[in-house]
């Protein structure tokens, strides 16, 4: 392997990213991943792609990203099952209704057009399946959805072809710093260094960021998703719902996807998950009642995936304020899939020109306040309390 200018720990969606835009602009890249590409969260999201409803801070980011998922092709070589049939958020009462007019009232405030308001008739000309009591909604009508473990495999294709090297099974167990270089030691004894080192490793982020002495209050999550029986087709765009947890769409299979941000249990240490059945029973039951169409589906899949979460749930994105050449990237909360296509063009600004022109301020690692000094030479990753 040739020496790398880059380190990037994390074989997802973003640390692909991050490479294939790193590679492009000449930087030689190696990616470090503990198992193998799309482990967790990038291979197991509902694959939304998402400006409806998000934090204002991601709006920017995410009205770009959308613009470079409509061009998929031009930056991996593929669509990535990439769809735009919109996204629909429905109100299923006057009060949520008036939440929905809220939110697109302060998005004109900041100069946002992309949400619009609707009212029944054109729900239901949207949606001729949604239960009779929904009164109205909002839309995004350039959103959509990917195919999650599709569109990760083709960033990792893309960022090798790119010249990027991908290491799997490489977890890294030390880190050290020494004569400028970070040095990443790996459970099978091996040694990676270079000046740059770029943390994309998702829920295990925090770890890699108290072990380089930032100290980001983070957590995770298992989020999990459902898959039914084929149904005769009946859904375009994608929905949530305002007043309930629901992410809910139809594939070309004629499969609906259930999900919505409810949470399984996982664990940092083993990387396992398992599903909490209730919770499930919860989320099936949202969307039937908002699509009567489910009575007659049954469920034939349902699974989890590890994603970080911070206190404020937007993500963590920028320079180390307290290490020398570690550019963080992660914490998406559940909903960093749209982002992706972008965020490896920010982490490679961050990295070569030492800033960047997108809006990262409010996603500052240091936001929190917290701080540690750095561990000691050849000190093992720290393991989370509790």
């Amino acid at each position: 392997m040739s020496t790398p200018e880059v380190l990037v720990i994390g074989g997802g969606l973003h640390g692909l990213s991050a490479a294939l835009h790193l590679a492009r602009r000449g930087r030689c890249v190696r990616v470090l991943e503990a198992k193998r590409v799309a482990a967790h969260a990038s291979g197991y999201s509902a694959g939304g792609v998402r400006t409806l409803g998000r934090h204002l801070a991601e709006v920017p980011l995410a009205l770009e990203a959308l613009t470079l998922w409509h061009r998929i092709t031009d930056l991996v070589g593929e669509d990535c099952g990439f769809r735009a049939p919109g996204q629909v958020k429905v109100a299923e009462n006057a009060a949520e209704l008036a939440l929905l007019e809220a939110r697109a009232a302060t998005l004109r405030a900041q100069g946002y057009a992309h949400e619009d308001v609707i009212g029944a008739d054109e729900v239901r000309r949207l949606l001729p399946a949604v239960a009779p009591h929904v009164v109205g909604g909002m839309v995004t009508r350039r959103d959509g959805f990917a195919a999650p473990l599709r569109t990760t495999l083709a960033f990792a294709r893309a960022a090798r072809s790119a010249g990027a090297e991908i290491v799997e099974d490489a977890k890294v167990v030390g880190v050290d710093y020494r004569d400028g270089r970070w040095a990443l030691r790996t459970a099978d004894g091996a040694t990676h260094a270079a000046p740059v080192l770029v943390n994309a490793a998702g829920a295990w982020g925090g770890r890699i960021a108290r072990t380089v002495g930032d100290d980001i209050p983070f957590g995770f999550n298992a989020f999990m998703m459902m898959l039914t029986s084929r149904l005769p087709a009946f859904l375009g765009p994608v929905v949530g719902a305002a007043g309930r947890p629901l992410s809910f769409k139809q594939a070309e299979s004629g499969q609906a996807m259930i999900g919505g941000g409810h949470k399984g249990v996982g664990s940092l240490d083993t990387g396992a998950v398992s599903l909490d059945v209730p919770r499930l029973a919860y989320s099936a039951r949202t969307a039937m009642e908002l699509f009567p169409i489910l009575a007659g589906a049954k469920i034939v899949h349902a699974w989890a995936g590890i994603e970080g979460v911070t206190p404020d749930e937007i993500p963590v994105i920028g320079r180390s304020t307290r290490a020398a050449g570690v550019v963080h990237a992660f914490g998406f909360c559940g909903h960093g899939f749209a982002l992706a296509p972008l965020i490896g063009g920010i982490v490679a600004d961050l990295v070569i020109q030492g800033a960047t022109a997108r809006p990262i301020a409010p996603f500052a690692p240091d936001r929190f306040g917290g701080a540690q000094p750095f561990l000691p030479a050849g000190a093992a990753l720290p393991q989370p309390a509790g």
